[in-house]
């Protein structure tokens, strides 16, 4: 099973490298033509135009556009992806100081999520026919009406102001040092046995993850029913009732495994507006996380720093979609054949 895993895992992501190729230079030629100047941000009041020309001459921006994506290309495939015109460092430093924040929270609200959505999917189909139906379905609807953005704000004056209960600023308390290890300091503060900080931290994220994760919990309730509907028609579903099991039981146990296999596409398929929905609940709960780093680089027209945001969040949907395309094959063992 490991080699099987370990096998599919990489011929996704061999077949994903030719794709991120050419997302890169799709990112690079459109950043290259919108009306922006990134020398504005580095030139004083008083620049010449022979400055601007010498700056643009040391930057490279007077050589072709395929001339321009060669260069960061070789440069990026060393790990450089340039240095930020804005803030003065290298992009990678700052993506990589940013990214853990917001796979944590996006990490978090995924979780929270399937904590919803499992048995909200269940129930969902549990009362199919019934009265409850009705009411089930509409509040699914509704759930499913509100964005993320206004959900942050929701339980922002809910828990954050009426009932003071949650912080909703920051990603840990004030005068708590930020540990430098992995970046995820849900781990960091495990690693290090400060459950003070540990609980900080973890009450900092409590908001924004639920604020994602009733935006996204919605999809898959209504996935997962639909599945557990073509289910229930199945022949081994029948089977099972002859042999006298019970409803709850071929339910949890046969059904529910079957059925998951839809939504756990779709899980991977929506998993890049979960990381879009987290851009706005950033700056709402004012959280440091990439979508943070984004809206500042686009407010100063620091084209480098967003083409390496861009470009890493490719990558990462990518390898999302491989582990995902991964758990399928395992999950389905008609697909281990093929694979």
């Amino acid at each position: 099973m490991l080699r099987l895993v370990s096998t599919v895992l990489l011929r996704r992501l061999a077949a994903a490298i030719p794709t991120l190729l050419m997302l890169s230079l799709i990112v690079f030629v459109v950043l290259r033509l919108i009306p922006a100047d990134p020398l504005a941000m580095m030139l004083p009041p008083n620049a010449t135009p022979a400055d601007a020309a010498a700056l643009r001459h040391q930057l490279g921006l007077d050589k072709p556009i395929a001339a321009q994506f060669a260069i960061w290309l070789a440069n990026a495939l060393h790990g450089n992806l340039g240095a930020s015109i804005s803030f003065q460092q290298p992009v990678a430093t700052l993506i990589g100081s940013t990214l853990p924040a917001t796979l944590e929270l996006c990490l978090t609200a995924l979780l929270l999520s399937l904590a919803i959505s499992v048995p909200g999917g269940v129930l969902a189909y549990s009362v199919v026919e019934r009265r409850a139906e009705f009411p089930v379905g509409l509040g699914v609807v509704l759930m499913q009406s509100v964005p993320s953005f206004l959900w942050a704000l929701l339980l922002i004056a809910l828990f954050g102001v009426w009932l003071p209960v949650l912080p909703f600023s920051g990603r840990v308390g004030d005068g708590i040092p930020m540990p430098h290890l992995s970046g995820f300091l849900l781990v960091d503060f495990l690693l290090k046995g400060d459950w003070r900080d540990w609980l900080s931290t973890a009450s900092h994220l409590v908001l924004p993850s639920f604020a994602l994760a009733f935006g996204f919990a919605p999809l898959v309730i209504r996935v997962l029913r639909s599945s557990l509907l073509d289910q229930r028609n199945e022949p081994y579903v029948g089977v099972a009732r002859l042999r006298g099991l019970s409803e709850r039981r071929i339910l949890w146990r046969h059904m529910l495994k079957n059925a998951a296999l839809p939504a756990l596409t779709m899980i991977g398929v929506q998993f890049g507006f979960l990381l879009g929905g987290a851009l706005l609940v950033e700056m709402i709960f004012s959280f440091p996380g990439v979508g943070n780093l984004m809206v500042q680089a686009v407010r100063n027209n620091d084209l480098v720093l967003i083409q390496g945001i861009a470009v890493v969040f490719c990558a990462l949907m990518l390898v999302i979609n491989a582990i995902v395309d991964t758990l399928y094959v395992i999950m389905n063992p008609r697909l281990r054949k093929v694979a």
